[in-house]
């Protein structure tokens, strides 16, 4: 599957990202919900794709409360006409969905509804729409969507999220991005009212980024019960800034770990959470290599193929870090130059017979093999994983 995508074009002198996720398709078939992280580009992707059309934005007080207070002056306010409209926001203001409910029954209506929580739509009604309206999520920029304005040094080093990667002083935005996130996120929502203890569970979340998380020694050292870390993990999925990967649990010859491992959505937020930054050269480089191309690998499923993502561990210390669906394992080296060793764990899955491909993705200059196992430039990686080759 090949896609094609006009890369940068300048509008109102900001740099516009032509995203993968296209709205106007999108809501040809069905209403969504579009979820994603707070400045993911939501709002911006709905202004210059959807200009048409009718826009509810919840983060303007006056409509917030005149909705609030009477959800039907939607109805009022539709003419025949607004065959689209857009609610942004909508966890701010759940119990609008019964009224999104009855529109689309009555009028045909169809909504894009927009929002950077998941926990507040679960505990409004999200599923009073049942079979409705279907969920997209917009994740930070792509490899694909980048085109010829990736860098990975800058992937690496700001994160992906839009105006962070093109800004003039990323370092100063990530860690507003960081405290606005506590800010609006959390206090807003009131999923937590000890803000001191959630924000150092945070930074000891970030520290755990890509890792199979000990519990009890994040509850230690984030100075909070173990209940408690478990709920703020949960916050942290609800919201969108973390990612749960499973465990991959199909391997016969070696005993599979079960437990989950956690990556944060962006590495540049990660980074800036931890207090510390990625540059190729660093023992901390590794790290965020691997999770930027989670990151892909998330977003390919996401707006693509719809396959599982999961990893591998043996109870005797093999790990492989990606599994697509049932057909192809993914290790990931940051080194440019590497030894049969560090393909083995790729070369142990491969003895269980389940798997169709082995592949080592790295900072090596040209493809080559060793055994069942590929070496592959991260660039190749992402240009065949795009183009739908490992499906």
């Amino acid at each position: 599957m090949t896609m094609n995508i006009s890369n940068d074009i300048k509008s109102d002198n900001i740099h516009y990202i032509r995203r993968i996720v296209d709205l106007n398709e999108l809501l040809s078939k069905k209403s969504h919900f579009l979820l994603g992280p707070r400045l993911t580009g939501k709002t911006f992707l709905i202004s210059h794709t959807l200009k048409s059309v009718r826009v509810y934005d919840l983060l303007d007080t006056s409509i917030f409360l005149a909705l609030s207070r009477n959800p039907g002056r939607i109805a009022e306010e539709l003419t025949p006409q607004d065959r689209i409209v857009v609610i942004d926001e909508i966890q701010r203001l759940p119990e609008l969905l019964n009224e999104v409910h009855r529109l689309i029954e009555k009028r045909g209506v169809r909504f894009l509804l927009t929002g950077s929580s998941a926990r507040k739509l679960r505990r409004g009604g999200i599923n009073l729409l049942g079979g409705r309206a279907r969920t997209k999520y917009l994740h930070p920029l792509t490899y694909r969507e980048l085109g010829d304005r990736f860098d990975l040094d800058r992937a690496v080093e700001r994160g992906l999220i839009p105006s962070i990667y093109f800004s003039d002083d990323p370092r100063a935005d990530l860690q507003a991005y960081a405290g606005s996130y506590l800010q609006q996120e959390i206090a807003a929502e009131g999923a937590t009212r000890n803000i001191p203890a959630f924000s150092r569970f945070l930074r000891v979340a970030a520290l755990c980024n890509g890792t199979i998380v000990n519990f009890t020694n994040v509850a230690n050292d984030a100075q909070v019960a173990r209940t408690t870390v478990y709920e703020y993990f949960d916050i942290l999925k609800d919201t969108l800034v973390l990612y749960e990967l499973p465990a991959w649990r199909k391997s016969r010859k070696r005993k599979p770990l079960a437990s989950s491992k956690y990556y944060f959505f962006d590495i540049g937020v990660a980074a800036a959470l931890q207090g510390r930054e990625f540059r190729q050269g660093t023992p901390e480089f590794g790290e965020a290599f691997e999770t930027y191309l989670m990151h892909e690998l998330m977003s390919y499923s996401n707006y693509i193929s719809g396959e599982p993502l999961n990893y591998w561990r043996s109870t005797s210390g093999f790990e492989v870090d990606f599994i697509i669906g049932d057909h192809t394992a993914i290790e990931v080296k940051a080194k440019q130059n590497l030894a049969p060793a560090d393909t083995k764990p790729l070369r142990a899955l491969a003895e269980e017979k389940k798997l169709n491909r082995f592949l080592c993705v790295s900072l090596e200059p040209r493809r080559r093999k060793i055994g069942d196992v590929t070496i592959l430039p991260y660039r190749e990686f992402l240009e065949a994983l795009w183009n739908g080759e490992y499906a």
